[in-house]
This record gives structure tokens, sequence and C-alpha cells, in this order.
């Protein structure tokens, strides 16, 4: 008793799947004399075929309102160009500080890796670093040439 293609006559008919169909026992005769779309929708009205619901969560449901602050990519292609920019200004003002015999190249290094650890949010915070430091170096100079 297979009517397999019985249920994709139906399935076509009905734009549902196949599992979907469910045909009554009692009347499968019928359903077997059944050769056309028309005669499907007339065994449907009749109740010989009946369509089972569909379970579980439908993915194609459009979600309304409001979700988060917009898209992750934009928030951190922000992110990243703040901290490009900045990154690249420090870098460049430390190299020419370098250069100029300002800072010596083991603070130099230090630096850079301060830089790349974001512990400086502009060119004025790296300024007043730079002067503290320069300040301590000075300070320890003077005790080392006192305790002599």
């Amino acid at each position: 008793m297979k009517l397999e293609k019985k249920k994709e006559l139906a399935a076509r008919t009905f734009n549902v799947g196949k599992k979907r169909i469910v045909f009554a026992e009692s009347r499968v005769n019928e359903i077997k004399e059944a050769i056309t779309k028309q005669d499907m929708r007339d065994l449907r009205s009749e109740g010989a075929i009946t369509i089972k619901n569909i379970k579980g969560k439908r993915k194609n449901v459009k979600r309304t309102g409001r979700r988060g602050p917009g898209k992750i990519k934009k928030r951190v292609a922000g992110r990243k160009k703040e901290y490009i920019t900045i990154t690249r200004r420090l870098r460049n003002y430390v190299a020419i500080l370098k250069s100029g015999g300002e800072i010596s190249k083991d603070d130099f290094y230090d630096i850079r890796k301060k830089i790349r650890n974001r512990i400086f949010k502009s060119r004025a915070d790296l300024k007043d670093y730079i002067k503290n430091l320069k300040h301590k170096q000075n300070e320890n100079t003077k005790k080392t040439k006192t305790s002599k």
C-alpha cells in the first residue's frame, strides 16, 4: 500500500512538505483513484486528506523593535581607526625625540611598549610622562653624585 506518488501530488497541490500530508486510513481506496490536483482538493475538503501544523519555531519571522546599539563591525572599526591614528602619532613623536637625543634607547623601547598597551591617551599625556621621566632621571643622577 504505497501512496508515495499520491503524497507528492498532494504536497504540490497544497504547497506543503510530504511529511505534513496525512491520509485517512478508511478512505485509502478513494485516494488511490485520485489522479488530478482537483481530486486532491476535493478529498481535502471531504476530510480524507489532512495537513499537519508546522512544529517548532519559524525561521523566517521578522523580528521587530530596536535591538542594541547597531552593528558591531562599525563600532570595532571606529575603535581600531582611533587606535591606529593615536598610535601612529605617538610613535612618530617618540621617534623624533629619540633622533634628537632627548630620550635614550632604553626609554624609547619602554615608551613604545606603553604606546602599544594604550597607556597614553594623547600626545599631551605622553609629554607629561616624558617630563616626569626626565625629572626622575635628574633626581637619580643628583643622588648618585652627592653620595660619592
